[in-house]
């Protein structure tokens, strides 16, 4: 979630990133998400908003709504956030919310299409090549404009563990900080 407080790095890590927006809040949808623990290293603050404890979709999607303009939230950046949110939500935050898929969209996306389910399904097809989309988030799962996307080759023996992984390494987290900077650096000249 960018807004306006601490120092944004696409990739604290390796220290790449943007200029144009600050990581303020990390929300997750489980509260065992290693994302938390990443988060609280950096002095982030987190919030969780899951099934177990808020079971209302309408009601978590209504608390967590409150907790983002509360933080002064301004763009939303979806990453392994497993809820598909409402079209009330998205009103909301039309046009600021983007989010990675771990295919080639429009192959292997939509609804139940996640994790190891996109991978074992682009297996199954025999696909040569596969890789990763970050695009808008609107009303229609992994139907919203592309952003930007990479390709993956996908090798023999390849399984769907060690193509995620490929994927997520040679692709996710390369296209992830160039689309956040590229929407931040847009939403900004508004």
């Amino acid at each position: 979630m960018l807004g306006r407080r601490h120092k944004f790095s696409g990739d604290n890590e390796r220290g790449r990133g943007g200029t144009h927006g600050d990581i303020c809040l990390v929300v997750a949808d489980n509260a065992g998400a290693y994302v938390l623990e990443r988060a609280k290293r950096y002095g982030i603050k987190t919030l969780v908003f899951d099934r177990k404890s808020i079971p209302a979709r309408q009601e978590r999607e209504d608390a967590m709504l409150a907790a983002l303009k509360k933080e002064g939230i301004e763009m939303i950046v979806l990453a392994g956030f497993m809820t598909v949110l409402s079209a009330k939500f998205i009103k909301e935050y039309e046009g600021r919310v983007i989010n990675v898929h771990p295919a080639l969209i429009p192959s292997f996306c939509g609804v139940g299409m996640y994790g190891l389910h996109v991978h074992e399904a682009a297996l199954a097809r025999g696909v040569k090549v596969t890789g990763a989309t970050v695009h808008y988030v609107t009303e229609e799962c992994d139907g919203g404009p592309i952003i930007l996307q990479k390709a993956v080759n996908v090798q023999d023996g390849d399984t769907p563990e060690t193509l995620q992984k490929r994927v997520m390494r040679e692709a996710e987290w390369v296209i992830l900080p160039e689309a956040v900077e590229l929407v931040a650096s847009k939403l900004c000249a508004r």
